[in-house]
């Protein structure tokens, strides 16, 4: 019996997840650990209380309702996140939003029925539904449900996936109803994908190589992304490594994800410091000068680069 997975939002109206307007389903679960993740309530496939004190109005609503005294001003994230059970009876009380639940259950028919209202949308400016996370490839049986049906009444698909995944099983679930796929290449070195998000690299790259070749003669369209983080995955001998490889494929262009540090406050609502808390270039946006060095090396080796 497969697993439902839990979706953390359901985002209509988005500009910024492939071409035109569109309804971006956010997955929760993923199987890398990227440090400087920029959705860190993705990472893991169960359900969490998030807490924003940004939006508490310190009414003690949620402290008096709680059985098992497991919220407090004194916890360092409010949430003694070992005694909490995830009744989530503090959200149901909640009047600020302050308390909030990640990862929901939606039948395919509710997720299908969400998004299909914005059909006329999707037609108008060349948009459709872009399957994000997370990583939704983990649920591929589910997903590939989903995407029959949107195929089925004339909406374009688009998947951003990390490209760790069993190649034959994408290949027949969900590569015959995909239009086009945002593939993320973070590091051509293989110690330091491991080290920085948690596993190597190599079934990333080849998922890559043969989704690059068959896109060649197959109705859909691979694009390649790398995001920017400081000191990291920015490094010129990183660029460099990586705009050889695309060169060498003969791929023509990448999306640059510049450093976002608004993830920095993510980490902290769901109970944890990022291990770059106090790195200073992590916490502030991209500079822009540093944008255009790494789109200069890209260019050198005659790959358009475009951000994000």
């Amino acid at each position: 019996m497969r697993r439902t997975p839990l979706i953390i939002d359901i985002k209509g109206n988005s500009l910024d997840d492939g071409p035109g307007i569109r309804s971006v389903i956010f997955f929760k679960g993923c199987p890398l650990s990227c440090i400087w993740c920029h959705n860190p309530e993705s990472k893991t496939s169960d359900a969490e209380l998030s807490f924003d004190p940004q939006k508490c109005i310190a009414c003690d609503t949620c402290i008096n309702i709680c059985q098992i005294e497991a919220l407090s001003k004194d916890n360092p994230f409010f949430i003694d996140r070992k005694k909490c059970t995830l009744c989530f009876e503090c959200v149901k009380k909640c009047p600020s939003g302050a308390l909030s639940r990640v990862g929901w259950k939606f039948t395919q028919e509710e997720i299908i029925e969400k998004v299909v209202k914005d059909k006329p949308f999707y037609d108008t400016s060349g948009g459709g539904v872009t399957f994000s996370g997370g990583e939704p490839t983990i649920h591929m049986e589910f997903l590939s449900d989903l995407l029959v049906t949107l195929k089925n009444k004339d909406i374009h698909t688009l998947i951003e996936t990390c490209g760790y995944f069993n190649f034959e099983k994408f290949k027949k679930l969900i590569l015959p109803y995909i239009d086009m796929i945002f593939m993320d290449i973070k590091f051509l070195d293989t110690e330091k994908h491991k080290h920085y998000c948690g596993v190597d690299n190599h079934l990333i790259l080849e998922n890559f190589l043969r989704l690059q070749e068959l896109s060649l003669h197959e109705g859909f369209e691979i694009k390649v992304r790398l995001p920017l983080i400081p000191d990291i995955t920015d490094t010129e001998q990183n660029i460099s490594s990586i705009a050889l490889f695309l060169h060498t494929h003969q791929v023509k262009e990448i999306h640059l994800l510049p450093n976002n540090p608004i993830w920095h406050e993510k980490c902290q609502r769901i109970g944890f410091v990022s291990s770059y808390e106090k790195n200073s270039p992590m916490r502030k946006w991209f500079p822009k000068n540093r944008m255009e060095s790494c789109k200069k090396i890209f260019s050198e080796m005659g790959v358009k680069a475009s951000f994000i």
